[in-house]
């Protein structure tokens, strides 16, 4: 009988000895720490999570400099959804959360395929994510950001861009949203949702429409389908929209509970095209007896225009677009409306197209065409090289219209971000929010041309609160003439101001803090211009395309009137008659304390100043 007790080990076997009880103490610590949760780490970028507790949510740590990774969601072993998340690898920058009620009764275990660059699996196991993924019943949802908007929606947490499918009906506005649950930057494209019942007080709802095997669901329209003409029933929603997947294409999904839940139609897709085509709008146009859709032929530069009896079978009738407006980037979100002509009983046809890039200050903008539209072909009055813009901000994008409104109003809201820097923008726990909602209509220029008049929508009165500070009227030179702006509400107002700026050739209208952060808005009368300069406005670092200077027409006249809506992260300017809107995202680190008025040279005559303080909605 031999005996080893004494057998001294090669230093070559002993580390390897070593090495493995290391790797099976670590396993056994992390599997410690996540209570209801049992980790099968399997390879260096691929791991399974088992709930063994169920709880209401799994809550997943993001680190927005990581690599995505794709989460493949397993139900009795049985694949259900996927999606990608950036799963924490050096730090957390904060938890999203995913639902597990649905699956209540069920097993459900988390495929995970992450995409960082670790070699071996000792190392995947020391990634951030691992100690701060674990069940809980509840989600702090409770704001952390010092730029939310008070009173413009936003989503609780998350990404949001394109407004879509969005309709009023039984009292209430639905909007729609593009939205990733899983992070605070683009993907995971859902439909999210909002509603209200005045258009300034927003009520957040679960996920509307989810990716499916066709593909992640991206920007479309819903209507109100009075006559039952689907089949789905009177009055049911159908939400039309573009499903992202290897190809772009057309799907539809229906309502019955007013927009809270849809049905995806078993049959899709219902448009199918071999060019990338996306966005579709849909609306009842009385005079043909046909549902029409205008689809953005995004790399053609074109729209597309479609015709149906019943949103489930379309015909192609024409294309508009080539060779018009705005080329240098992909066209996309549609819109087509007859609008009325202000002061007259004319009406004429307006078609919104959202490009990016290509707007007038760099990235997305929203452009225009005033026309005819006969059923069937869409015919612009304005030469092919004039381009119109609904906004001359760099913040305005993805701007349609609610269905279905009362009164035959046509209110439109936009997205208040630019692909430029909107994945950049310094917020964390959400990003991105929407325009205020503004009522459109057409205005005849000196020119003889028809152009978009935008203003706020009426209902944005009801948030004043309190008592106005009214400066009335007073003189300003070429020093600069103070007023105070509230404290209150984070510095949030509504500024109205009306001036006449007699032999003055610039009138700069200055708005600032005590730590020099400032945004200067000009009228320069010489060059019948508008502008606003952000440029030292607070934090624009973040992006080197983000400090800007926008620049609006703006007619020369005895008076002007200005309208300005100021958040914690935005400033919406509006001419008085709405001849022009500018909207622009600012993040000055204290709010403006400050309204200064001067001039380049003589005097200008203050004729109003009032600020509204604005109670917080949101």
């Amino acid at each position: 009988m031999k005996h080893y007790s004494h057998r001294i080990l090669s230093p070559f076997w002993g580390k390897i000895i070593v090495t493995f009880l290391i790797v099976i103490m670590s396993i056994g610590i992390c599997r410690a720490q996540y209570a209801g949760l049992k980790i099968h780490y399997l390879g260096a970028n691929h791991s399974l999570v088992q709930v063994q507790e169920p709880q209401k949510y799994l809550l997943l740590p993001v680190e927005e400099a990581a690599p995505e990774a794709t989460v493949n969601v397993l139900v009795n072993n049985k694949a259900d959804q996927s999606f990608q998340v950036r799963l924490a690898v050096n730090r957390i920058d904060y938890l999203v959360p995913f639902a597990l009620e649905q699956y209540k009764g069920k097993t459900v275990t988390f495929d995970i395929h992450t995409g960082n660059s670790r070699t071996n699996v000792r190392d995947a196991m020391a990634d951030a994510c691992w100690k701060e993924l674990k069940l809980s019943d509840t989600f702090d949802d409770a704001n952390r950001e010092a730029f939310r908007p008070f009173y413009h929606n936003t989503p609780v947490y998350g990404w949001m861009n394109d407004p879509n499918g969005m309709f009023y009906k039984d009292g209430e506005y639905h909007l729609y949203y593009q939205y990733n649950p899983y992070g605070s930057m683009w993907g995971n494209m859902n439909w999210g949702h909002s509603s209200s019942k005045d258009l300034i007080s927003w009520q957040h709802h679960p996920v509307a429409i989810q990716p499916n095997g066709l593909g992640a669901v991206f920007s479309g329209s819903s209507v109100v389908d009075k006559d039952n003409t689907a089949g789905f029933g009177k009055d049911a929603i159908i939400a039309i929209y573009t499903s992202a997947g290897a190809s772009q294409i057309q799907s539809l999904a229906y309502s019955l509970d007013n927009g809270m839940t849809f049905h995806v139609y078993e049959n899709n897709p219902i448009i199918a095209a071999d060019k990338e085509c996306r966005d579709p709008n849909m609306f009842w146009h009385e005079k043909s007896g046909k549902w029409i859709l205008v689809l953005a032929a995004a790399l053609e530069k074109e729209m597309w225009i479609y015709s149906s009896p019943d949103l489930k079978n379309w015909t192609k009738e024409s294309s508009f677009g080539h060779g018009y407006g705005a080329q240098e980037g992909v066209w996309e979100c549609p819109d087509l409306m007859e609008l009325p002509v202000r002061g007259t009983d004319r009406t004429k046809w307006v078609l919104i197209c959202n490009i990016n890039p290509g707007g007038p200050f760099g990235g997305s903008a929203a452009q225009y065409f005033v026309g005819d539209f006969d059923g069937k072909t869409f015919t612009c009055d304005t030469k092919p090289e004039v381009t119109k813009w609904m906004d001359y901000g760099k913040d305005h994008y993805a701007a349609v219209s609610w269905s279905n409104t009362p009164e035959k109003r046509h209110t439109v809201i936009a997205w208040m971000s630019n692909w430029q820097y909107a994945n950049n923008v310094p917020t964390r726990q959400f990003r991105s929010a929407n325009t205020l909602p503004r009522d459109i209509e057409l205005y005849e220029g000196s020119d003889g041309e028809l152009y978009l008049a935008a203003t706020p929508a009426p209902e944005v009165n009801a948030l004043r609160t309190g008592k106005a500070l009214k400066y009335g009227a007073f003189s300003a030179g070429t020093k600069k003439v103070s007023r105070k702006l509230p404290v209150e509400n984070s510095g949030i107002c509504e500024i109205n101001l009306e001036l006449a700026p007699r032999s003055a050739d610039k009138v700069y209208i200055t708005l600032s803090n005590d730590k020099d952060e400032q945004t200067v808005m000009t009228y320069d009368l010489r060059n019948s211009t508008f502008s606003m300069d952000r440029t030292a406005s607070g934090l624009t670092d973040f992006n080197k395309d983000f400090p800007a200077i926008t620049v609006a027409p703006c007619p020369a006249e005895a008076k002007q009137r200005l309208r300005l809506f100021i958040d914690r992260c935005s400033i919406e300017a509006f001419e008085g008659d709405g001849r022009f809107a500018m909207t622009n995202l600012v993040f000055p680190q204290h709010p403006y304390t400050t309204i200064s008025i001067a001039v380049d040279k003589g005097r200008c005559k203050v004729n109003d100043l009032t600020v509204n303080l604005l109670k917080v909605n949101n």
